[in-house]
């Protein structure tokens, strides 16, 4: 097994830069269904534009990537132990070269193990099979869209869609909820796998185990496969569209699953995965751990996706160099493409929880200034200096219960980030002169491009890489104006306008 772990390291470089062939087909088919010039067509564009960036510097398509989750069938008599300390090392050394962002935080210290490693991290599934061969797939699952899974239990209320029984209409209405819920925090279009029965713990692992199945795919279950289909179609009336910004395009596939349950529960489990759908396989040589065939990529794969150059510059979009006045803030309006040019510091959820119990340090100015919602992947040149390889806005809704505080507190004129945020932080962005602007989620890549230095970090010992302060010089950094100083809301008006959409779907 000398080259087991090379073959996992591989596994995880491709999985993280390279999306497969049927996920390709799937956001290629999406690309053109969307309204010219829409903020649909400019999300979609800038999708395509950072998956071909992504795999020409083999750099993670999207910051998150997740906890590593690994399902391995291996033939009668393999090590497993062996494997899965060759899997650790893997893992370990696919962040050490960046390839995967440091995502192992002790719960309850917040310690980051700087190297994916802790307690049940990875995550490894071993499941015995008859064929003289390893398989190894690999899912790599944002936290946003780890965050939009969802477990129902019925009989219940449905919120829009009314009383789900324990019956195939009720199991209907628990995934056309879960689309809906979902908004843009995942970021949208987006995938689902759904779990029928079960318990609650294995109800889980079945829907996650649906991601493992082709987008092109049939259900061999005629009545799931017709669910499917039905799911399919009106998921996408919901009107959610890329991002959350309204569209053509909420969903871009959906696969179901059944397991046999006991008679006191029925859940339906919902895995939502994001447009960065990171899965792949490799069949492995039983005899020295070498590749020898590839999962999920195909001969006649999609080599390029991109059909514009993400948000195209006309001359109409609003620069904000920083520091940010409140008379630039209080001019925008949702709709508005903004162009942010100078300082901008990142700022997630450790970063929230001090700021409220604590003051920055003396030599650190905030006023005017901007805080983007992002937990980058950062390496060192041979200068010894650091570098942004990945850095796309993370969920911003985590930070609902601080965000208004902080914007008071840190004197804040913008906050970047995905998603949107709720009503508390609207109030905030009103009283306090701010404005919230929505980056394209997952374009990782297209927006570290637009990271020219990184001017220094905070907090880095005591919250990890993705947690840390870091203090960014950016030019041409563009996003889309979502909450506005005036007290309107573009997730707000999409998350209504979807509801009306979700009730008129008449599920029965």
């Amino acid at each position: 097994m000398k080259h087991f772990r090379d073959s996992i390291v591989t596994l995880i470089t491709e999985t993280s830069s390279n999306l497969p062939s049927d996920v390709r087909r799937a956001l290629a088919k999406a690309i053109g269904q969307e309204a010219p010039d829409s903020r649909a067509d400019l999300a979609m564009s800038t999708i395509s534009v950072n998956i071909d960036m992504a795999v020409d510097s083999v750099s993670p398509i999207c910051q998150d990537t997740g906890m590593p989750t690994f399902f391995v069938h291996s033939p009668k008599g393999a090590d497993q132990l062996l494997m899965k300390r060759e899997i650790e090392a893997a893992v370990a050394e696919a962040t050490r070269l960046g390839k995967l962002r440091p995502n192992a935080v002790d719960s309850l210290t917040g310690k980051n193990s700087g190297n994916n490693l802790g307690e049940h991290m990875p995550s490894i599934h071993f499941e015995p099979w008859d064929r003289d061969a390893i398989e190894v797939k690999l899912i790599l699952k944002g936290g946003g869209c780890e965050n939009k899974n969802i477990q129902y239990s019925l009989p219940m209320e449905v919120p829009g869609l009314g009383r789900a029984a324990r019956d195939i209409d009720g199991v209907r209405k628990c995934i056309l909820h879960a689309v809906w819920q979902a908004q843009g925090q995942g970021c949208s279009p987006g995938f689902i796998g759904v779990g029928i029965g079960g318990d609650r713990t294995s109800g889980y692992e079945l829907a996650k185990k649906q991601l493992l199945r082709s987008v092109d795919d049939r259900n061999p279950d005629p009545e799931l496969a017709t669910l499917e289909d039905e799911v399919m179609q009106k998921g996408n009336r919901l009107d959610i569209g890329p991002m959350g910004f309204s569209g053509a395009t909420t969903l871009l596939g959906c696969k179901i699953g059944k397991s046999h349950r006991v008679p006191a529960s029925f859940y339906v489990s919902v895995a939502y995965n994001c447009w960065a759908y990171r899965r792949l396989g490799v069949i492995l040589d039983i005899a020295d751990g070498s590749i020898t065939s590839w999962q999920y990529r195909e001969a006649d794969e999609i080599k390029r996706l991109a059909k514009g150059a993400g948000i195209p510059l006309t001359g109409r979009e609003v620069v904000l160099q920083a520091p940010v006045s409140e008379a630039e803030v209080r001019k925008l309006k949702v709709g508005d493409i903004v162009i942010v040019n100078g300082e901008m510091h990142t700022g997630r959820d450790a970063f929230h929880h001090y700021v409220m119990h604590h003051d920055l340090p003396p030599d650190l100015d905030t006023k005017g200034g901007i805080i983007y919602h992002c937990g980058p992947v950062v390496m060192k040149n041979e200068a010894g200096e650091y570098v942004i390889t990945s850095a796309g806005p993370t969920t911003s809704i985590r930070e609902e219960p601080y965000q208004a505080d902080v914007i008071k507190k840190l004197g804040l004129r913008v906050v970047i980030g995905k998603g949107g945020m709720g009503p508390k932080t609207l109030q905030g962005l009103r009283e306090h002169g701010a404005v919230y602007l929505n980056g394209i989620g997952g374009a990782a890549v297209y927006y570290a491009r637009c990271i020219k230095k990184v001017t220094g970090v905070h907090f880095l010992e005591e919250m990890g890489v993705p947690e840390a302060m870091w203090h960014l010089q950016v030019e041409s950094f563009p996003a889309i104006v979502t909450m506005d100083a005036n007290g309107n809301s573009l997730h707000q008006q999409v998350d209504e306008a979807s509801f009306e959409a979700l009730k008129a779907q008449e599920i029965r």
